[in-house]
């Protein structure tokens, strides 16, 4: 967040809201409107919806960052990862910095989710 009050503490480095792992579930970390990423306790509540509730790590992050944690007042965006390799980088903000290697070792960064990893808007 551009402009920040100084010495906020945001979401990320609290265990839950803006950073978790478990063994053999899900690996996330989060950024976006901490306070709301708190009181949702985001990457947390993605790694029970995978556990628990039986959904795929894109499901799970999806259903956190661009339906719950709206719906409480924040934007913001997660990347996930499962045992499997499958990855997840949704963002309910405008656009969210991230990067990924591929298996053939192709190296990918994206801003928006349309963005083709050329670095060109389109499908992607």
């Amino acid at each position: 967040m551009t402009n920040k009050m100084a010495g906020r503490v945001g979401d990320s480095p609290l265990v839950g809201a803006g950073t978790f792992a478990k063994n053999g579930n899900v690996a996330a970390s989060a950024t976006g409107q901490g306070e709301v990423f708190i009181r949702g306790a985001a990457t947390a509540t993605l790694s029970h919806l995978v556990e628990f509730g039986g959904l795929g790590v894109a499901a799970a992050a999806h259903e956190v960052v661009v339906e719950r944690l709206p719906a409480l007042g924040g934007t913001g965006g997660v990347i996930a990862l499962d045992p499997h390799g499958t990855y997840a980088a949704p963002h309910s903000s405008e656009g969210l910095l991230h990067g990924y290697v591929t298996t053939d070792g192709r190296i990918v960064t994206k801003v928006f989710a349309d963005e083709s990893p050329a670095g060109k808007r389109g499908k992607g």
